[in-house]
């Protein structure tokens, strides 16, 4: 202590060090991780983990982009190797990640699916570029998505939740499918066997990992941005809230039930 939480900020360099040469006062930019915190009205940050922002984008979405797209980008390209005309499941596809994920699979020629909870986020998750969305609160939605992969099942399964999912995510992959965990608030029993008969393989993702390897963190960033110039990448912002209401931002969405879209802080 003292300690400010917070990593992904965006804004106007206020300052520069004497290091410093991509950058200047008065840039646009975004940050994939800060030195001071990202929970205040100022931050410093390593020129490495600095990035522009365009104009077509505004604050907001710049402060929804680091941990969402890097992740979605680590997973669907880095990770699970997936190729053009794969087809992808993304589980939790209206929150951050997801909805990161789906924007970038559609850029990229995946066949995309993903689920959600209710009707909006089912709309959402349409919206960001998946060509079939499924409720994972219907009992048969595992069958409907199995259908809609057709005989060969799905090749990619972005995995926001586990310990829920995991032991159902192995039944519906393809031959050589791969599931790529995200997000998981627990345990799950399996059974291995399952990996067996279609040489599946499942894998973890961490965004410490990806930072630590500054050459693929750099590749991540030049296709991210690629992305908003060609205007794929468009952050949806979800619920806002003023710093001075951050400790009910964190009580809300340990409690929430599922997202739509990136909650975000605003001075």
């Amino acid at each position: 202590m003292p300690y400010t939480p917070g990593s992904d900020v965006a804004g106007v360099v206020a300052h520069v060090g004497n290091n410093v040469t991509s950058f200047k006062k008065g840039d646009r930019v975004f940050t994939t991780g800060t030195i001071t915190g990202g929970y205040a009205e100022y931050t410093v940050a390593a020129g490495n983990t600095v990035f522009p922002l365009p104009e077509k984008l505004n604050f907001k979405q710049g402060a929804a982009i680091s941990v969402p797209y890097f992740t979605a980008h680590r997973a669907l390209i880095t990770k699970a190797r997936g190729r053009p005309g794969e087809v992808v499941l993304i589980h939790g596809a209206s929150g951050g990640v997801g909805i990161a994920a789906c924007q970038l699979a559609r850029a990229y020629g995946f066949k995309v699916f993903g689920t959600a909870g209710t009707d909006e986020g089912l709309n959402i998750v349409l919206q960001s570029g998946a060509h079939k969305a499924f409720n994972h609160r219907d009992k048969d939605y595992i069958e409907k998505i199995q259908e809609a992969a057709g005989g060969d099942g799905v090749n990619i399964i972005l995995e926001m939740l586990a310990n829920v999912n995991l032991s159902n995510d192995m039944k519906i992959l393809s031959v050589g499918g791969r599931v790529i965990v995200i997000g998981c608030r627990g345990n799950i029993e399996i059974n291995p066997r399952e990996t067996m008969a279609k040489e599946t393989v499942i894998t973890g993702v961490s965004l410490l990992v990806h930072m630590a390897n500054k050459e693929d963190w750099k590749e991540t960033g030049a296709a991210l941005i690629g992305g908003m110039e060609a205007g794929w990448l468009n952050p949806l912002i979800g619920p806002e809230y003023p710093l001075e209401k951050t400790v009910q931002a964190h009580e809300d969405i340990i409690q929430g039930t599922g997202a739509t879209g990136k909650m975000v802080l605003v001075p």
